[in-house]
């Protein structure tokens, strides 16, 4: 699962979680679950909003009634076990 997201790279997974050292990181690889189909949504009713929501990193979807929706992919949750 998390091989899939980061290509097997530790480093990566160690800078998403804000680790320092890879060992620690170690500890945590097997309690992280990667979402692939759910999103956080925004709006945007004029430029300088859409502005800061492309900013923020999502991307913008359709416009509807005036109102741009834009998303972006939740990146991962802890696993509770």
């Amino acid at each position: 699962m998390i091989a899939a997201y980061t290509n097997g790279n530790v480093l990566t997974v160690k800078k998403l979680l804000g680790r320092k050292r890879v060992e620690n990181t170690m500890k945590y690889i097997g309690r992280i679950n990667f979402k692939t189909n759910e999103y956080e949504v925004t709006t945007a009713t004029d430029v300088e909003e859409a502005k800061k929501v492309l900013a923020a990193g999502f991307e913008y979807v359709i416009e509807k009634q005036g109102i741009m929706l834009s998303r972006k992919p939740k990146r991962f949750t802890t696993v509770n076990s």
